[in-house]
């Protein structure tokens, strides 16, 4: 079982920045093997996919937040990043973490809500 927990939403001022970690219950050999990738869910939508990083280190972003959002391994915090620059208004949503291991299990953080609002 892993588990992981997502931090850093909150309510930000358009064309601000948020910073969300994942930080896995095994990070040190979960990020070695699994896919994580970053979800996000807006009121009254479908959740869709908005970043991935592979257990490789290759990183893809939705055409959507393409040049605004930065997806990162942080050594440091042993942790998943998303870096959210330039925020507007439609990028207000419930944030996931997710994680596709080698044997097909897939898991799913909490969520941390990110508001874009003035």
């Amino acid at each position: 079982q892993v588990q992981l927990v997502e931090s850093g939403g909150g309510l930000v001022q358009p064309g601000g920045s948020l910073r969300l970690s994942c930080v896995a219950s095994d990070s040190g050999r979960i990020f070695g093997v699994a896919n994580m990738g970053w979800y996000r869910q807006a009121p009254g939508k479908e959740r869709e996919w908005v970043a991935l990083r592979t257990n490789t280190g290759r990183t893809y972003v939705a055409d959507s937040v393409t040049g605004r959002f930065t997806i990162s391994k942080d050594n440091t915090q042993n942790a998943v990043v998303l870096q959210m620059d330039s925020l507007k208004p439609e990028d207000t949503a419930v944030y996931y973490c997710k994680a596709d291991l080698p044997n097909s299990a897939t898991y799913w953080g909490q969520g941390t809500q990110v508001t874009v609002s003035s």
